[in-house]
């Protein structure tokens, strides 16, 4: 059984799964579908957390627009993600950035890693 759903998983999963670190900015790119069009919609934030692991795997990306915090999950196998592109490396030394949440303006801000 646990064979089975090995082989399924493996089916599934992308073979270059992008490296988005927490800290990372990031530019999610994600197919949406409206009636019978299609387009490409982007998401541009700050990673604050990963979770779960192989087909599983999600990172959560944060960002700010119109001074309103937003937050999207988004599973990195998922056939509806067309491309993840990191802009900015983040330096961090925590796991979770929950703590962003509270924080506005300068003090939301992670420093670069060079």
């Amino acid at each position: 059984m646990a064979d089975l759903i090995s082989i399924l998983n493996s089916q599934y999963m992308k073979e270059e799964v992008p490296t988005a670190n927490v800290g990372d900015t990031v530019r999610v790119t994600v197919r949406v579908k409206e009636g019978n069009r299609e387009r490409n919609q982007a998401f541009e934030g700050i990673v604050i957390a990963k979770k779960h692991g192989g087909i599983n795997e999600t990172i959560t990306v944060r960002r700010i627009s119109y001074n309103v915090g937003c937050e999207k999950v988004f599973p990195l196998h998922s056939p509806s993600i067309v491309s993840i592109e990191t802009i900015r490396r983040g330096k961090v030394r925590r796991a979770k950035l929950y703590y962003l949440r509270d924080r506005v303006g300068k003090a939301a801000k992670v420093k670069e890693r060079l």
